[in-house]
């Protein structure tokens, strides 16, 4: 198979953006919050361009430490990002959704990187960091989710057994929605980004089914231990 691949260029890629701010535009019309939009999407420009260039450095280093370190900027980053839609952010909260995120979030990429595809070696940045990318933002949606939903639930009176159950299953939401839809609806970012690599589709595949098992897995761990911890928080 060809494994070249099509380069973007910087026209392509402003073109990329028609969509997009279509979307912004219906959401500034109908006062859907086209602010936050931007601020969103400007913040991703910003944050992919940089990062392009610093994986570039990332990937040519051959230290754990340095490894270990950016690992941890993204589970700080993510457990922060993960409460955002909780109004009242105590340091409670926050400690929950990193505690949360880090235990399914560190358990998951050790499995998958170590017994599942054999990094070698343990550190291998051009394995670890976007495995642990995906999984980290898997566990930060989720129980981003279940923290809104929970407190949601728990502002309403609803008692604690029945809001855990309801926090969950609302998390889970687009994680069970990813997995009805995959290989019928879409073609995962992972197994695309192979395939246009050159990739055999069957390769690719296996390690789609990869990804898809440990997002599920990540995301019902951290749900869970962030409403178990949450409750133990309750008065």
């Amino acid at each position: 198979m060809n494994s070249s691949v099509q380069l973007i260029g910087w026209q392509g890629l402003i073109l990329a953006f028609v969509p997009a701010v279509v979307a912004i535009v219906i959401m500034f019309r109908w006062a859907a919050g086209a602010k936050t939009a931007i601020y969103a999407t400007a913040r991703m420009l910003l944050q992919l361009l940089l990062i392009g260039y610093v994986l570039v450095y990332i990937f040519d280093a051959d230290q754990p430490g340095i490894i270990v370190g950016v690992l941890l900027v993204m589970l700080v980053a993510a457990s922060w990002i993960a409460i955002r839609p909780v109004q009242q952010k105590q340091p409670h909260v926050y400690r929950s959704a990193f505690i949360a995120i880090a235990c399914s979030g560190v358990l998951t990429l050790a499995l998958v990187s170590q017994w599942v595809i054999g990094v070698d070696p343990w550190f291998s940045p051009r394995y670890l960091i976007p495995l642990a990318g995906m999984i980290f933002a898997g566990a930060m949606n989720t129980v981003s989710l279940a923290a809104e939903r929970l407190q949601a639930e728990t502002e309403r009176g609803v008692p604690f057994n029945e809001s855990r159950r309801i926090a969950l299953q609302a998390s889970m939401i687009p994680m069970i929605n990813s997995l009805f839809a995959v290989g019928v609806v879409a073609l995962p970012g992972m197994m695309t980004g192979q395939i246009l690599s050159g990739v055999s589709p069957i390769v690719a595949a296996k390690y789609q089914i990869v990804v898809m098992t440990m997002l599920f897995g990540v995301s019902g761990m951290s749900a869970a231990i962030y409403i178990t911890l949450a409750a133990r928080e309750q008065p």
